[in-house]
């Protein structure tokens, strides 16, 4: 569908901002081939449609001091809406939380969580997750390396 209302142009836009969300509308410019108004208003519009819904700085999450990631998948001791309604929003408010999704398979959700190394998770299962009620069980691995880490899909 993103074919018949977007052109090359805009995906070209998108994919610099992606890569750059602090380029200059003159750069941006140059890098699309558009002189600057007709990009600032591509960019306008692009927001306005919410193919753009936000800016945002990434962080260092060492400097932080929350450098390891811990993958938790989460069952659910019950399956009825109110339940998969209220758990998703409590689970999003935890800081130390980057993304939850509701999923399909073994499990109901998995977090993507920054903490502290085995301390640093030990604290987050006492203090934070342990505590939302619903929960039946859980399970975790720590990611050892990332490849790959984008925020943003934009198809060719």
């Amino acid at each position: 569908m993103y074919e018949k209302l977007l052109d090359r142009i805009d995906l070209s836009i998108l994919r610099e901002l992606v890569r750059d969300g602090k380029i200059s509308n003159t750069k941006l410019a140059d890098k699309v081939g558009l002189s600057q108004s007709p990009c600032w208003q591509r960019v306008r519009r692009l927001e306005k449609e919410g193919y753009i819904k936000n800016y945002t700085a990434i962080l260092d999450a060492e400097k932080l001091g929350a450098p390891e990631i811990a993958i938790i998948e989460i069952s659910l001791d019950r399956h009825d809406q109110s339940a998969l309604d209220r758990l998703g929003p409590e689970l999003a408010k935890l800081p130390e939380v980057l993304e939850v999704y509701l999923t399909t398979g073994d499990y109901d959700y998995i977090l993507k969580v920054a903490v502290d190394g085995t301390s640093g998770y030990e604290k987050f299962l006492r203090n934070r997750l342990y505590k939302v009620p619903g929960i039946r069980h859980s399970r975790t691995c720590f990611a050892l390396q990332c490849f790959k880490q984008v925020h943003s899909y934009i198809p060719d």
